[in-house]
């Protein structure tokens, strides 16, 4: 008997075979197929294996594959024989059957092989033309499958002379049949095949089969695939799904046989279509990962949620690396990345035992990539780069890039595939997926599958960091339009919270602030721009800034409100406002408040702890025109507290506003042990209600009021002999509050302050004032409404030098316009006891 083998490529299986019509791509060659379970034992045996082999179905069921399939055994010379067949060796040009059947092989195998078969009709089977051979030469095919399933093998066989018969033209006829597209196959008959295919598969249009052909020819791996939208390929041993079907087929049959009825239809012909059932699963795979993934636009979820999809179905360890503009929220990566490029590890998922990968490749690590390497090609390259099983050499290549620690026991002889994690043609990203040595390889297919994935999780990614860069830009321009106001001001404590609203109105129009006037006094102000957005947000920061100029103009409420409405008016009639401007004088004890339609503020009385809303006149919004604005002054007394606040901490859609300010009042009046916890109090009670969309700035100030004691006062007149009495008076005054560390520098700086004011002043008087708090304060007023400028004093010069002494020598000195003239101040930092 002879025993010479050949190699031969893999099956084309999209191009017609027994799962589809048990036909080559002319259709008159029958082909075996054989499913193997993971006993060795034959699961399936198809009509076609019946008929090259002699064998029947119900004799080959639960035999021992290897006693029905040729497979190596036999010296060159000798012959076995069977009930079934003879048993061909393997010639050295290939992986012979025998070790795919015992699991040796973990990747598709082919061979050819000759047996003898006994008569057919012997065996109760029908000849057919060229069946009285003794002897048969037979190309096969195996197919490794993976899954939970019990099939561990497909094996695929032919007549070899069969086929000589049927494509009788080229003696290389075997490489040119549907079933064995070879890698690297001259395949001359390609036209012929791509016009044939319409006759197995008669809704295939000859353009998708030569496509179809062209493919197969170009990547050597069968097309499992055919869709109007997308043709991918994937190879068997993706795995076989719906073997529970199948077996429930089969115990349909045999209790139909056990009750003597006719085996039903189904399981007679059994013609699952093993392409349907891979591509099948492949779909619900790819569904599957992409239900997993971009549930939340948080981006840390979100790379969570892509590494743990293909862990373990795909692979069995999954390293996610994004680019540092990614992981910090910045914008849109440019350019292609080089070598220089930092890649921060996001997630890493694996099957190993717990803490195996922690400590050597540890999440949150940053690190470049060399050209060299698979991971550099895959990112600059932006498509997927295999690596079927990683060598010794390259195991050493990457652990390079770790120092002071050995990656290469985790991933030497493990297969690799990286595959880049793109959006709008950029790559943000790749991921490292490694498999178990003893798990099957990835191979071409697998890298289509995984460039699928990794496209979907791109989008996604790219979906997070949108939302991660948009929502940082919202809150840098929302806290950039925020003053940064300091606890304590002259005579009051100073507590402030901004809530941003939902998502819609994460950048809204509200505002909070506070500014130092002359006397000691304080403004306190909030507002809010109707409406939502970089617009109103715009328009916040406009009317703020227009605020804070007329407040240092020391302007009465009314009259700065009036002067906020023409300023409006002038920018567009496209925004309203509300605005809540309060004056607080600790000096005299009192509140200069005026309103231009906004809520009313809240007052706490430290008397009793008893909450009222204030009754103001309450004015127009700012942006309407044309209406008088009024003003109210309230008394107050050290230890009262001040709340006021937008209408989006009070009002809720569907209920009445009196409700929330009703709430704030009573929230307000809760006992705290600090200002911060009484801004929370009145935070959770109103902020529980549910339907808030707005946002929401809240101010609330102690009002601690400044003692008579801790205020002196001097009028002086316009004669120079003045300024010597102005440093003798701000000298015993401090002796006198014990303060004496501070006399001869305050005394030099008042003595500059009351100089420039006997010297530019036009009335008759000037006043000078020290107050104590917690810093000491020294002003100086004059009807001369020319602020002071610093010079540029030479050394020469008679003029000049005194503003530069004040601001090396004091804490802080401004200016500012008065209604009868302007006031200089400046600031010293008391002693500490």
């Amino acid at each position: 008997m002879d025993r010479g083998t050949e190699r031969e490529a893999p099956p084309g299986r999209g191009a017609g075979d027994d799962v589809v019509s048990e036909h080559t791509a002319a259709g008159r060659i029958p082909l075996a197929v054989i499913l193997i379970d993971r006993d060795g034992l034959v699961s399936h045996w198809s009509r076609g294996a019946r008929r090259l082999f002699g064998t029947t179905k119900e004799e080959a069921i639960g035999q021992t594959a290897v006693d029905l399939l040729p497979v190596s055994g036999a010296l060159p010379d000798e012959e076995e024989t069977s009930p079934y067949g003879a048993f061909a060796s393997y010639d050295g040009l290939g992986p012979d059957l025998e070790s795919s059947l015992d699991g040796q092989l973990s990747y598709p195998a082919a061979g050819r092989a000759r047996l003898t078969v006994p008569e057919r009709s012997e065996m109760g089977v029908t000849p057919a033309e060229g069946w009285g051979r003794d002897r048969v030469d037979v190309l096969w095919w195996a197919y490794p499958l993976v899954g939970p399933g019990q099939e561990r093998l497909l094996v695929l066989a032919a007549d070899a002379d069969g086929l000589r018969q049927d494509l009788p033209e080229a003696d290389g006829a075997f490489e040119r049949i549907a079933p064995a597209f070879a890698h690297h196959t001259d395949f001359s008959g390609a036209d012929e095949l791509a016009r044939r295919l319409p006759e197995i598969l008669p809704s295939m249009s000859v353009d998708e089969s030569a496509r179809i052909v062209a493919q197969v020819l170009e990547l050597g791996y069968p097309v499992l695939e055919f869709s109007q939208n997308e043709r991918v390929p994937v190879t068997p041993d993706w795995g076989v799904a719906r073997r529970a079907e199948r077996k429930a087929r089969r115990e349909r049959a045999a209790a139909a046989v056990a009750e003597g009825l006719p085996v039903p239809e189904e399981v007679v012909d059994e013609r699952e279509d093993l392409e349907y059932v891979a591509v099948r699963e492949r779909l619900e795979f790819l569904n599957e990962v992409s239900g997993c993934i971009g549930t939340s636009l948080d981006l840390a979820t979100t790379i969570v949620e892509v590494s743990r999809a293909v862990v373990p179905r795909f692979t069995d360890v999954a390293g996610t690396y994004l680019r540092e503009q990614v992981v910090a929220g910045e914008g849109f990566p440019d350019g292609v990345p080089d070598t220089t490029t930092m890649w921060h590890r996001v997630a890493l998922e694996h099957t190993d035992e717990p803490g195996r990968w922690d400590d050597v490749v540890p999440v949150g690590e940053a690190m470049p990539f060399p050209a060299h390497t698979p991971f550099f090609q895959c990112m600059t390259s932006g498509e997927p780069v295999l690596v079927p099983r990683i060598s010794e050499q390259m195991g050493h290549m990457i652990a390079s890039q770790f120092e002071k620690r050995d990656i290469r026991p985790l991933i030497t002889g493990r297969s690799m595939l990286v595959v880049p994690l793109k959006a709008r043609n950029v790559v943000l990203g790749f991921m490292i997926l490694l498999r178990h040595p003893e798990r099957v390889e990835f191979n071409d297919m697998d890298r289509v599958t995984g460039a699928e994935l990794a496209a979907r999780a791109g989008l996604v990614l790219d979906n997070a960091r949108m939302y991660t860069y948009q929502e940082s830009v919202a809150e840098t321009l929302q806290d950039s339009m925020l003053p940064h106001i300091p606890a304590r001001m002259a005579g009051c404590d100073i507590a402030t919270r901004y809530l941003p609203g939902t998502l819609l109105g994460r950048v809204g129009g509200d505002w909070f602030d506070s500014v130092k006037l002359p006397g000691a006094r304080t403004a306190l102000v909030v507002g809010d721009v109707m409406g939502h957005g970089l617009n109103s947000a715009a328009m916040m920061g406009q009317l703020r800034t227009a605020v804070q100029t007329m407040a240092a103009m020391d302007l009465p409420p009314a009259q700065l409100l009036r002067n906020l409405d023409d300023l409006a008016q002038r920018l567009g009639d496209t925004y309203l406002a509300t605005c809540l401007y309060v004056v607080y004088d600790p000096i005299a004890g009192e509140l200069h408040i005026g309103n231009a339609g906004h809520i009313p503020p809240v007052i706490v009385r430290a008397r009793d702890g008893r909450s009222e809303l204030l009754d103001l006149p309450t004015g127009a919004p700012i942006g309407v025109g044309g209406v008088p604005f009024e003003a109210v002054r309230v008394r107050v007394e050290p230890g009262d507290r001040l709340v006021m606040c937008t209408d989006g901490l009070v009002e809720v859609r569907g209920e009445d506003i009196g409700v929330g300010l009703a709430t704030l009042s009573e929230s307000a009046a809760h006992p705290a042990a600090s200002m911060d916890d009484a801004c929370d109090t009145i935070i959770r009670s109103l902020n529980t209600r549910g339907g808030r969309k707005d946002d929401v700035a809240l101010l609330m100030a102690r009002l601690n009021g400044i003692e008579p004691d801790d205020v002196a006062e001097w009028r002086l007149a316009l004669d120079p002999a003045e300024v010597g009495r102005a440093r003798a008076v701000v000298r015993e005054q401090l002796h006198e509050w014990g303060l004496a560390k501070l006399a001869d520098t305050a005394a030099l700086l008042a003595d500059e302050l009351v100089t420039n004011a006997v010297r530019h002043s036009h009335g008759r008087r000037i006043e000078l004032r020290l107050v104590r708090g917690d810093t000491l304060l020294c002003e100086v007023d004059d009807d001369d409404p020319t602020l002071p400028t610093l010079l540029s004093a030479g050394p020469d010069d008679e003029f000049g030098r005194g503003l530069h002494v004040l601001g090396t020598l004091a804490r802080e000195w401004g200016a500012s316009r008065t209604t009868a003239g302007k006031t200089v101040w400046f600031e010293l930092t008391l002693p500490r006891r």
